[in-house]
């Protein structure tokens, strides 16, 4: 178990240095930053001194190999144009509100979407299948920004339940939550639905049942798990949809978060903000889909057998060797 954690651990690397060549080449197409630090009358001989000022002079494989180098040695995100705040501060001061948010926004689209699924499958073709599959697609299709100002319509300005903006008490990351995390309960409700249908027409499924087991044990006791590895891996896709979609949800709801500084920092072509930004949803999106891959080899014990099988098999060699001799 111990080489598979740390073969997902190195596949790692190559996929963070892919995302920063790919940020660092949208960034260096997207404008010249100059043009928005300079006032309109600036001559060129101020833009060439402010651009050696902060490096854009340089060429772009120099930029790049220095900016990773910083990363990986210091944990450099550089400095912000604007306010001449290092990056690094901003993130990780706004760092765990982004975190906190997308976490509850994972425990509602998992809380509401396995057990929808769930329900879906054992009453099959009923009324409650059908009100299940029509709210989960009813949710596919509303994007995030919508649907979160239709719950700061009627819950906020209508009904006056929560706050429809700013953090504080718990009531403010109720709208923010249900409006990142209801999109994805569609792809785990269906995903849930499909493979309880397939794992509870099985022969053992037929023999507890057969032996006497309460339908409730054999469902969450029997077919749940086997069911649930297919849709470990749909939630460790969602994690990536829930931290992209909070740039916007955060915007919406005025959280001071990651998604806020990103927007931000393209308005104003903050290019080193955008980079720290998206280095760290990088990174975030990586780690939590790592604990995915981690709990799936848990839950399937084909991937034990792999490694345990490659290790038991260098232990049979090793003893054949040493009758021979």
């Amino acid at each position: 178990m111990i080489r598979f954690v740390l073969k997902r651990t190195l596949l790692l690397i190559p996929v963070l240095l892919g995302v920063l060549l790919i940020i660092f080449v949208i960034n260096s197409i997207s404008g010249d930053p100059i043009v928005m630090l300079l006032p309109v009358d600036a001559t060129e001989a101020q833009k060439e001194v402010l651009r050696e000022e902060l490096g854009l002079d340089r060429p772009f494989v120099v930029q790049f190999a220095d900016y990773v180098w910083g990363v990986v040695t210091r944990f450099d995100l550089g400095t912000s144009y604007f306010n001449n705040r290092p990056v690094a501060d901003e993130v990780l001061d706004r760092y765990p509100i982004s975190l906190e948010f997308a976490l509850l926004s994972v425990c509602i689209s998992i809380l509401i979407g396995v057990p929808l699924g769930i329900i879906s499958a054992i009453k099959q073709n009923s009324p409650l299948d059908y009100t299940s599959t029509l709210l989960s697609l009813l949710f596919a299709s509303m994007p995030h920004f919508w649907l979160g100002l239709m719950l700061i319509l009627i819950f906020s300005l209508h009904l006056g339940w929560f706050p429809a903006s700013g953090l504080g008490t718990w009531r403010h990351w109720v709208l923010p939550s249900l409006a990142l995390g209801l999109t994805p309960i569609a792809s785990i409700c269906r995903t849930t639905r499909s493979n309880m249908l397939e794992v509870i027409r099985q022969d053992y499924i037929r023999t507890a049942r057969a032996k006497g087991l309460s339908e409730r044990s054999v469902i969450w006791k029997h077919a749940l798990k086997n069911a649930l590895i297919p849709v470990v891996t749909v939630i460790g896709m969602q994690v990536g949809v829930i931290i992209g979609g909070s740039v916007v949800v955060e915007s919406v709801f005025s959280i001071p978060g990651i998604g806020t500084l990103i927007r931000n920092g393209v308005n104003n072509k903050d290019f080193p903000s955008i980079m720290g930004s998206l280095v760290v949803h990088s990174l975030t999106i990586g780690v939590l889909n790592l604990i995915v891959d981690v709990f799936y080899g848990f839950i399937d014990p084909r991937i034990k057998a792999q490694y345990m099988g490659s290790k038991f098999k260098m232990k049979r060699s090793k003893a054949k060797d040493l009758v021979a001799k």
